[in-house]
Protein backbone atom coordinates (compact mmCIF):
# COMPACT_ATOMS: atom_id res chain seq x y z
CA UNK A 1 0.00 0.00 0.00
CA UNK A 2 2.87 2.46 1.17
CA UNK A 3 6.39 1.76 1.05
CA UNK A 4 9.14 4.06 1.41
CA UNK A 5 12.59 3.69 0.07
CA UNK A 6 15.72 5.87 1.92
CA UNK A 7 18.84 7.00 0.76
CA UNK A 8 21.92 9.08 1.51
CA UNK A 9 23.70 7.09 4.17
CA UNK A 10 27.03 6.18 4.11
CA UNK A 11 30.91 6.44 6.02
CA UNK A 12 31.54 10.56 7.12
CA UNK A 13 34.03 11.31 9.29
CA UNK A 14 33.44 13.49 12.95
CA UNK A 15 32.35 16.88 11.95
CA UNK A 16 30.74 15.74 8.55
CA UNK A 17 27.55 15.82 7.41
CA UNK A 18 24.70 13.78 5.43
CA UNK A 19 21.57 14.18 3.99
CA UNK A 20 19.32 11.22 4.45
CA UNK A 21 15.93 10.89 1.53
CA UNK A 22 13.17 9.02 2.06
CA UNK A 23 10.71 8.77 -1.01
CA UNK A 24 7.27 7.67 0.04
CA UNK A 25 4.90 6.04 -2.21
CA UNK A 26 0.67 6.74 -1.70
CA UNK A 27 -1.50 9.53 -2.52
CA UNK A 28 -1.58 10.75 1.18
CA UNK A 29 1.81 11.70 2.11
CA UNK A 30 0.83 15.24 2.57
CA UNK A 31 -1.63 14.02 5.00
CA UNK A 32 0.79 11.87 6.78
CA UNK A 33 3.17 12.88 9.80
CA UNK A 34 6.70 11.15 9.09
CA UNK A 35 9.95 10.52 11.13
CA UNK A 36 13.17 9.11 11.52
CA UNK A 37 14.14 6.54 14.07
CA UNK A 38 17.52 4.97 14.65
CA UNK A 39 18.88 1.74 16.24
CA UNK A 40 22.31 1.03 17.51
CA UNK A 41 23.93 -2.10 18.14
CA UNK A 42 22.52 -2.78 21.59
CA UNK A 43 20.48 -0.37 21.96
CA UNK A 44 16.60 0.49 21.06
CA UNK A 45 15.58 2.34 18.31
CA UNK A 46 14.76 5.46 19.04
CA UNK A 47 13.27 8.51 17.55
CA UNK A 48 15.45 11.16 15.97
CA UNK A 49 13.23 13.25 14.67
CA UNK A 50 9.39 14.07 13.35
CA UNK A 51 7.35 16.21 11.56
CA UNK A 52 3.61 16.85 11.05
CA UNK A 53 1.60 16.68 7.65
CA UNK A 54 2.43 20.59 6.85
CA UNK A 55 5.97 20.70 8.48
CA UNK A 56 4.69 23.35 10.44
CA UNK A 57 5.42 21.11 13.70
CA UNK A 58 8.87 19.13 14.43
CA UNK A 59 10.23 17.17 17.31
CA UNK A 60 13.72 15.96 17.45
CA UNK A 61 15.53 14.21 20.02
CA UNK A 62 17.71 16.06 22.66
CA UNK A 63 21.11 14.52 21.35
CA UNK A 64 20.72 15.65 18.13
CA UNK A 65 18.63 19.05 18.51
CA UNK A 66 20.50 21.86 17.20
CA UNK A 67 23.04 19.40 14.68
CA UNK A 68 20.29 17.94 12.66
CA UNK A 69 16.99 18.86 10.67
CA UNK A 70 13.67 17.50 9.08
CA UNK A 71 12.10 18.30 5.88
CA UNK A 72 9.66 17.63 3.53
CA UNK A 73 8.76 18.16 0.51
CA UNK A 74 5.08 17.26 0.18
CA UNK A 75 4.70 17.93 -3.81
CA UNK A 76 7.66 15.05 -4.36
CA UNK A 77 6.69 12.85 -1.46
CA UNK A 78 9.99 13.25 0.10
CA UNK A 79 11.33 13.27 3.07
CA UNK A 80 14.64 14.70 4.42
CA UNK A 81 16.69 14.61 7.40
CA UNK A 82 20.03 16.91 7.22
CA UNK A 83 22.77 15.84 9.39
CA UNK A 84 25.39 18.58 10.38
CA UNK A 85 28.35 17.98 12.82
CA UNK A 86 28.55 14.23 12.88
CA UNK A 87 29.14 12.39 15.87
CA UNK A 88 30.43 8.90 16.36
CA UNK A 89 27.60 8.29 18.38
CA UNK A 90 25.79 8.98 15.97
CA UNK A 91 26.39 5.70 14.23
CA UNK A 92 23.54 3.70 13.47
CA UNK A 93 21.04 2.20 11.14
CA UNK A 94 18.20 5.19 10.06
CA UNK A 95 14.94 4.19 9.27
CA UNK A 96 12.11 6.69 7.50
CA UNK A 97 9.04 6.15 9.02
CA UNK A 98 5.33 7.13 8.22
CA UNK A 99 1.98 7.05 10.32
CA UNK A 100 -1.80 7.74 8.89
CA UNK A 101 -2.38 10.57 11.03
CA UNK A 102 -1.39 13.57 10.34
CA UNK A 103 0.15 14.96 13.99
CA UNK A 104 3.99 14.48 15.41
CA UNK A 105 3.76 11.01 17.85
CA UNK A 106 7.12 10.22 19.30
CA UNK A 107 6.36 6.41 20.01
CA UNK A 108 7.90 3.49 17.75
CA UNK A 109 4.28 2.06 18.02
CA UNK A 110 2.43 4.89 16.50
CA UNK A 111 3.92 4.78 12.90
CA UNK A 112 2.35 2.63 10.81
CA UNK A 113 4.94 2.07 7.61
CA UNK A 114 8.85 1.84 7.62
CA UNK A 115 11.76 1.89 5.27
CA UNK A 116 14.34 -0.83 4.86
CA UNK A 117 17.31 1.25 6.69
CA UNK A 118 20.07 2.65 5.56
CA UNK A 119 23.66 2.64 7.36
CA UNK A 120 24.93 5.97 8.87
CA UNK A 121 28.37 5.16 10.09
CA UNK A 122 30.67 8.16 11.59
CA UNK A 123 34.33 7.79 12.31
CA UNK A 124 36.41 9.08 15.05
Amino acid sequence: QVHLVESGGGLVQAGGSLRLSCAASGRTFSSNAMGWFRQAPGKERELVAAINWSGSNTYYAGSVKGRFTISRDNAANTLYLQMNSLKPEDTAVYYCAGRLGPSVRTTYNDYDYWGQGTQVTVSS
